[in-house]
């Protein structure tokens, strides 16, 4: 039976995967900041508590979910925030590290620790859920656009350095998804986060969900390097057609 491990898993995209890998069958390890929530999200998933900003939570995370589940054959690379809509020039530079901790290096620290595992097996698939943020800029977002762009280029490598091992490598890189992402960045405002969707059409988590499904389940020789996906109702960060839904 297939491990799928899924880190930011107690709610929005991440939940989302881990319900859709229940369905699939395999068993699940669930890690997040909340771990009180991802009992919740699949009931017989091996839950944690992990905070990828922490090398220590790592590795405690990693440690429990192997010694439960045995070797990692999916790592969905999930957890990841905006925080607020500085501008550069205005910036105190607090938001900013939080990204790039949780965003970029956070996403490493996880996955330097179990793609040796896979390399070795010559078995197993690295899924990052990045962004359109990563491809398109727009004010007010550099530093959460730069932490996305930067899992590009760290997909790309990773796929040219396990070149022969059997290695699969994925972005899935959504626009407007509704959960709670604007929620995180504007700080638990929410009238302010509902606007974000008000009068649009966003993608559901599950939509995500979904494109990770597709390429996890394509035949082994298949690799899905990148999904950009997008609502029908918007075209880049900033344009965003509301008329109603």
């Amino acid at each position: 039976m297939t491990h799928v491990v899924v880190t930011g898993a107690s709610s929005g995209i991440g939940a989302a995967c881990a319900r859709a890998m229940h369905r699939l069958g395999h068993k699940l390890s669930l890690g997040a900041r909340r771990s009180d929530r991802l009992p919740a999200v699949v009931s017989d998933a091996f839950c944690h508590p992990l905070d990828v900003t922490s090398q220590p939570s790592i590795e405690r995370f990693l440690a429990a979910a192997i010694a439960s589940n045995g070797p990692i054959d999916i790592l969905i690379n999930n957890a990841g925030l905006a925080r607020g809509v500085e501008k550069v020039a205005e910036a105190t530079g607090e938001a900013w590290r939080e990204m790039i901790e949780t965003n970029v290096l956070g996403l490493l620290e996880v996955t330097r620790r179990v793609l040796p595992a896979m390399i070795e097996r010559k078995h197993g698939h690295l899924v990052v859920i990045g962004s359109v943020a990563g491809r398109t800029t727009y004010p007010s977002g550099s530093v959460y656009c730069a932490s996305k762009r930067a899992l590009q280029p760290i997909c790309e490598a990773i796929r040219m350095e396990t070149l022969g091992s059997n290695v699969r490598v994925t972005s899935v890189d959504p626009g407007l998804v509704e959960t709670e992402f604007s929620l995180v960045r504007f700080r638990g405002d929410q009238a302010r986060a509902a606007k974000v969707y008000e009068h649009t059409r966003p993608l559901t988590a599950d939509d995500v969900a979904d494109c990770v499904v597709f390429a996890v389940t394509r035949p082994p020789h298949v690799n899905i390097d990148n999904i950009h996906v997008m609502p029908t109702d918007q075209a880049a960060p900033a344009m965003v057609h509301r008329g109603g839904r």
